[in-house]
């Protein structure tokens, strides 16, 4: 794909961004889109959001769990950027007018005390990188039409990455279950998932290890201080005009996120 299809891919997407109005899939307008050429879309639009003054605050991996790969028809993780203005905390409402087709799931999330540079790192070297724990709620929301995406749709997407709400209570990663502690996911107090954390790759260290590992062989590294989203512990659920919607962790507490205009 050479670089003017990256740079049209890149503006499509940032046009349904601004319009609120979801495009064809990617992989139809650009026919033999790759994943190397999917990840050239989104590090496009993640320097457009550069050069335009925001800053990248952490990553996400998606597509971490069995049950989400079912959910989406896809066959493998990816990566995409969290940047300033996605990540709110529970006493703020998330803003229902930025989003086109939110949905929404539960996840451990990482703050990393270190940089941590692949590739090479391993189980051990990640949990030395990371400072404290959270319970969050990421916000996935999709630009191409009807969630009708492949893994390349998606990845050039920003991996479907919109928002995530970060709980308020932070853990020490030696006092979390990363393996087998339930995970509860309700809207409007009715339950509509449950999960463990041990259905991300058996244990979310290893989807930051993936992310480590593959954003070093891209020349990327992760900074101190940014946000990790190892991936859902359950399948994801829309959401709408006035939910609230929880998440309870066995060992790492609860978060809510509101949702508005």
């Amino acid at each position: 794909m050479h670089r003017g299809a990256t740079d049209r891919a890149s503006q499509a997407l940032q046009e349904a961004y601004a319009k609120g109005v979801p495009i064809n899939p990617l992989t139809e307008t650009f026919p033999g889109l790759s994943i190397d050429d999917a990840y050239d879309v989104q590090l496009a639009w993640v320097a457009d959001q550069v050069r335009g003054g925001r800053a990248v605050r952490g990553h996400k991996v998606g597509l971490t769990s069995a049950v989400m790969q079912q959910q989406l028809g896809v066959d493998q993780p990816d990566f995409g950027h969290l940047l300033d203005g996605m990540i709110f905390s529970e006493s703020d409402v998330v803003p229902m007018s930025d989003l086109i087709q939110p949905r929404i799931e539960p996840e451990i999330a990482f703050v990393l005390g270190e940089d941590l540079t692949g590739p090479g790192i391993t189980v051990e070297d990640a949990a030395r990188a990371v400072d404290y724990v959270v319970p969050a709620l990421e916000v996935i929301d999709s630009r191409i039409v009807d969630w009708r995406i492949t893994i390349a749709d998606t990845i050039a997407d920003n991996a479907s990455s919109a928002a995530v709400v970060l709980g308020s209570s932070r853990y020490s990663l030696a006092d979390v279950d990363l393996q087998h502690a339930k995970v509860s996911l309700t809207r409007n107090g009715e339950v509509v998932g449950t999960g463990t954390t041990g259905d991300v790759m058996g244990n979310p260290l290893h989807a930051l290890v993936w992310l480590a590992n593959t954003l070093g062989l891209r020349g990327q590294s992760l900074r101190a201080g940014h946000v990790v989203l190892p991936g859902s512990c359950t399948a994801s659920v829309t959401v709408d005009l006035g939910d609230v919607v929880s998440a309870s962790f066995d060992t790492a507490g609860d978060v809510t996120a509101n949702f508005q205009s």
